[in-house]
């Protein structure tokens, strides 16, 4: 396919980590691109009262690239979302919440979602959603321990979230359920990416809570028990965000891929991993003082990619 063919997409929210990654990974394989940057309440985040780094870049980005448009859209604004849409075949739906979770902010996700696969419904030209997830919709359960294989057949369970306030889980887990029933029910396209843990260049800097929220619990010195709770549970994973972009791009341009995909491409089942893990971001999480790393435990693997194998042609 010529470059001149190729068709208009939509990144929201491009201003996420992952949806700048994205939106930049479309531009460089010769996309248009709709870069969709969520409003809260007028503003371009919800503690923010200047753009975030990535917003500056994207801005930048958008005076010097004719195929990059920028939108500002309210994912509770039904007809914004519709506005960057328009032209578009494609949506790259990557909601996250700039301030981290608790259990306020769920509901603006899930809303979002509902909202953002119900635009995508009411237009002419969208052919496929590709709706960016996360694996902790999949592995917090209370028997996760018990299972021989986590895949994509797996859900977290909502009340587990709720007692153990796994807000990030919780709000992931109810969005794709949301998403899902709603691109069901109008009959489209959709299949979700559920990544692991993101690493990449600046994560520790441009996305600091969202990667909290992943590894958090109920507050932050319990970040290492939760690292060793998925670790022990053998459901710890890590994905490189541009091995993250490419099975977006893929999904989208594979006209058989459907339902869920995990997506990662690092395990972490031993105490030196998931050491390494936790020092590789400081300072966002650090080791409790006078913690000994005895290296010699190796838990289970439970997490299975055979889809994703599938889909990058056996290079996961």
């Amino acid at each position: 396919m010529d470059i001149e063919e190729l068709p208009s997409v939509c990144v929201l929210d491009a201003s996420t980590y992952v949806g700048f990654w994205i939106l930049k990974g479309l531009l460089s394989r010769g996309y248009t691109v709709h870069a969709a940057i969520q409003k809260y309440n007028g503003k371009l985040s919800p503690s923010l009262s200047g753009e975030t780094e990535i917003v500056k870049k994207i801005r930048d980005l958008a005076r010097e690239e004719g195929r990059l448009m920028v939108f500002e859209v309210d994912v509770l604004d039904y007809h914004s979302i519709l506005i960057a849409l328009k032209g578009c075949s494609a949506m790259f739906c990557c909601l996250d919440c700039p301030d981290g979770y608790d259990d306020k902010m769920i509901d603006l996700e899930v809303r979002g979602a509902i909202n953002v696969v119900e635009a995508c419904a009411q237009t002419d030209t969208i052919e496929k959603i590709i709706f960016s997830s996360s694996l902790t919709a999949a592995i917090w359960r209370e028997n996760i321990c018990s299972q021989e294989d986590v895949d994509e057949r797996s859900w977290s369970d909502q009340e587990f979230c709720r007692k153990l306030k796994l807000w990030y889980a919780l709000a992931k887990t109810l969005s794709e359920h949301a998403a899902w029933a709603l691109a069901m029910d109008r009959k489209l396209n959709m299949v979700s990416i559920n990544a692991g843990l993101v690493l990449g260049p600046g994560v520790s800097q441009q996305n600091p809570l969202s990667t909290m929220s992943y590894l958090k619990g109920t507050d932050a010195c319990d970040d290492i028990f939760r690292v060793a709770q998925m670790y022990e549970n053998g459901v710890l994973a890590c994905v490189d965000v541009n091995f993250l972009v490419d099975v977006h791009i893929r999904a989208f341009q594979d006209r058989s891929t459907c339902g869920r995909y995990f997506c990662f491409n690092q395990t972490v089942h031993t105490e030196e991993e998931a050491v390494k893990l936790v020092q590789s971001l400081s300072p966002l999480i650090s080791l409790p003082q006078r913690y000994e790393n005895h290296g010699s435990e190796v838990h289970a693997e439970r997490l299975r990619t055979k889809k994703l194998n599938k889909l990058v042609e056996g290079t996961a």
